[in-house]
């Protein structure tokens, strides 16, 4: 059965996830956003989406571009979810992977780090 959760209560989760980047990363990240949706229509089964250009990516043609968005799906993750913790733990999960797509790590070895 799915966790319920009101909007807030995930919103400060994805918020407590993103306290726990580690410092140098936190201070890495460059023109890129966390948004909380829904759901993903295109693929409404998937947690999180990276959209942009990773770091790694960037030339000097990139200079003015709006920023990456980082989209934390909340209906998938509450289905997949049998209490809040797990909820915690996904959302740990979830917004660690896209920001490592953010870095430029892809999913083989994000999934190796314990973040797939």
């Amino acid at each position: 059965m799915p966790v319920e959760m009101s909007q807030a209560r995930f919103e400060e989760l994805v918020a407590d996830a993103l306290d726990q980047v580690p410092a140098q990363f936190a201070a890495a990240m460059d023109n890129v956003v966390v948004l909380v949706e829904e759901f993903n229509e295109e693929a409404p089964d998937i947690l999180g989406l990276y959209h942009g250009i990773a770091l790694t990516e960037r030339t000097s043609h990139y200079s003015g571009a709006l920023p990456d968005r980082i989209s934390i799906y909340r209906e998938p993750i509450l289905d997949i979810c049998d209490t809040e913790d797990d909820v915690v733990e996904e959302v740990l999960i979830t917004v660690m992977h896209e920001l490592g797509h953010h870095f430029g790590i892809d999913d083989e070895r994000l999934h190796e780090l314990g973040w797939g």
